[in-house]
């Protein structure tokens, strides 16, 4: 095949993709409610996976507090491997049921926390094996898997099956798995965020200003909510630590918090 033609093929291909995420619509939705409800009690959302998982895991998790504004420990991304697998592919990692374990152990659970585990094919050892252990500790836990009828989808409290059929390159679960996962936890997050206050209308308000361009945006984010000039957010923001929510309560408009 032409490289053209290997384009309009995945093009194709990655056409089920939102066929999967529409039909686990409502699970995943309800997974974004638990999520949000462990929020507010103060519990952690933890992910769990390996290898491509473990790494968009690791993603959505690392995005979570300068966009949304929450410590770094609220969100938490455990990977086969250790950190180390984020960057570098460590493919024996994933074949380990006491790493998970103790991965988890590590940090330490609590009942209040939701544990989120992606697995491709459902059956990877150090996620089944953390998840079921959460699962013993009280946590609410979900699994996200690609294929029907496997462990992970079993041992959970939610399971969500995202049926993105064979890859176009058989058993790369960094094309259409991977694609899949990464769209429903961006969902499964932003909606707890969103359900959770930390957003008004469409506006990221709690976005940390931690460089010139998220600097830049909080200014639009202000004069989008209040009736202020450029140079006038420019300076509600200066005096209150660029800090949207602040810099609303200072022009009395308190009530679009």
């Amino acid at each position: 095949m032409s490289a053209e033609q290997i384009v309009r093929l995945m093009n194709e291909e990655d056409l089920a993709v939102n066929r999967a995420l529409q039909v686990a619509e409502i699970p995943i939705a309800r997974a974004a409610e638990r999520v949000a409800e462990a929020y507010a009690a103060g519990g952690r959302i933890i992910y769990v996976g390996a290898g491509t998982s473990g790494r968009v895991a690791t993603m959505d998790a690392a995005e979570m507090p300068p966009t949304f504004g929450i410590d770094s420990d609220r969100f938490v991304s455990v990977i086969a491997g250790g950190n180390a697998a984020g960057v570098t592919a460590v493919e024996d990692a994933e074949d380990s049921v006491g790493s998970g374990i103790a991965a988890l152990n590590q940090l330490p659970l609590s009942s209040r926390d939701v544990v989120i585990g992606i697995a491709a094919s459902g059956t990877t050892p150090f996620v089944v094996s953390a998840v079921e252990h959460a699962g013993r500790i009280g946590c609410w836990t979900c699994g996200i898997a690609n294929n029907r009828g496997t462990p992970l989808l079993e041992v959970v409290s939610h399971p969500i099956l995202l049926d993105t059929g064979p890859e176009v390159l058989t058993g790369s679960t960094r094309l259409k798995a991977g694609t899949s996962q990464k769209m429903v936890l961006n969902r499964i997050s932003t909606i707890a965020m969103v359900l959770s206050g930390k957003v008004i209308e469409n506006l990221m308000v709690d976005v940390k200003a931690s460089n010139a361009k998220l600097k830049d945006r909080c200014v639009r984010i202000l004069r989008e909510l209040a009736p202020v000039t450029h140079d006038e957010a420019l300076e509600l923001l200066e005096q209150n630590s660029w800090n949207v929510r602040r810099a609303l309560d200072a022009v009395g408009m308190a009530s679009r918090r």
